[in-house]
């Protein structure tokens, strides 16, 4: 597995990689939509758009782009998604690594995300209010998470690229 940038030709199959990742039923999953729009928001930053290929074949991927905590700029990652036949592999693990990695890399202050707690736990992500990062939107709660790479404070509500509609 080889993790690298993901390229304008990528495209086509990270968009069938998120669909075959959240698909429920008949219907394009919103992620989709949201995958989509990102490419074309101005929040988008090519160094977060990554995936992961095996056999020159894209089998994962993850973006993080440019949201806002209060006035200070940070990271909102979404989606992470990874195809049916790779998941459980480690995929989606090496892809968040080389994101955070990314991130600090370029002094991020941030990553913020929607996500379960068991999960991004073992990427040292916790509740965002307890960083004092509020949510977007109340109700999630505990699943509102932040990594927070900086000993400066970050603090306030969050907001997230254009395309989230949020």
């Amino acid at each position: 597995m080889r993790i690298r940038r993901e390229q304008p030709s990528d495209r086509p199959r990270v968009l069938r990689v998120v669909h075959e990742a959240f698909a429920s039923g008949p219907d394009e999953p919103g992620e989709v939509a949201l995958t989509r729009a990102l490419f074309d928001d101005p929040g988008y930053i090519p160094e977060y758009s990554l995936v992961a290929t095996a056999h020159e074949q894209v089998i994962g991927y993850v973006i993080g782009t440019r949201g806002y905590i209060g006035d200070t700029p940070a990271v909102g990652v979404a989606p992470l998604a990874v195809g049916r036949a790779d998941q459980q592999r480690g995929v989606g693990s090496a892809l968040m690594w080389a994101l955070i990695g990314a991130a600090q890399a370029r002094h991020e202050p941030a990553l913020v995300l929607l996500g379960e707690n068991d999960y991004y736990r073992r990427f040292d992500f916790a509740p965002a209010a307890g960083e004092g990062i509020d949510a977007p939107v109340a109700s999630w709660g505990r699943y509102f998470q932040a990594l927070v790479l900086t000993d400066d404070p970050v603090a306030g509500p969050f907001r997230y690229a254009e395309a989230f509609g949020l």
